[in-house]
């Protein structure tokens, strides 16, 4: 009987692992913002770089929301460009030259570590796809309510 006490607390613990994982990853790609991150899922810095380096389907889906956070950051880029909003504040203006050499260095980088041999099964490719479509559907719909706000 006590052979099974063990094994329950592993499987709490992956429970557990896997609840601030998902806390960690979903604030990773809509901030990104490792502090933010961490201080959301209630872990440190230091475990969830660990559990990066130790967990290769964590690893990967970090990859992928650091990824999304790079693709918020070229559609504000965009938006404000067909829009002409190029200000942040009363007096601030969005810093466009930092912005595109950021998007241009990920891109780089991005397209170095694409030439690498990748092991993602079809099932990681489409969950991803599925979270980027999903983020997009929300920030679509964050600025619609936003717009609504404005015309009242």
């Amino acid at each position: 009987m006590a052979s099974n006490v063990p094994a329950r607390s592993r499987s709490d613990a992956a429970v557990s692992s896997r609840h601030w994982q998902k806390r960690f990853l979903d604030t990773l790609s809509a901030t990104s913002s490792l502090e933010r991150a961490a201080g959301n899922a209630g872990v440190s810095i230091a475990e969830a770089c660990q559990a990066r380096r130790d967990e290769p389907e964590f690893a990967r889906a970090w990859q992928a929301a650091v990824a999304d956070g790079y693709l918020g950051l070229e559609l504000e880029v965009i938006r404000r460009l067909r829009e002409g909003d190029f200000k942040v504040g009363e007096e601030a203006k969005f810093d466009f030259t930092s912005a595109i050499r950021l998007l241009t260095a990920h891109r780089d980088s991005a397209g170095r570590a694409a030439n690498q041999v990748r092991d993602v099964s079809a099932a990681e490719v489409r969950a991803s796809i599925d979270r980027k479509i999903e983020d997009i559907r929300r920030r679509i719909a964050r600025e619609r309510a936003a717009a609504e706000g404005k015309g009242e």
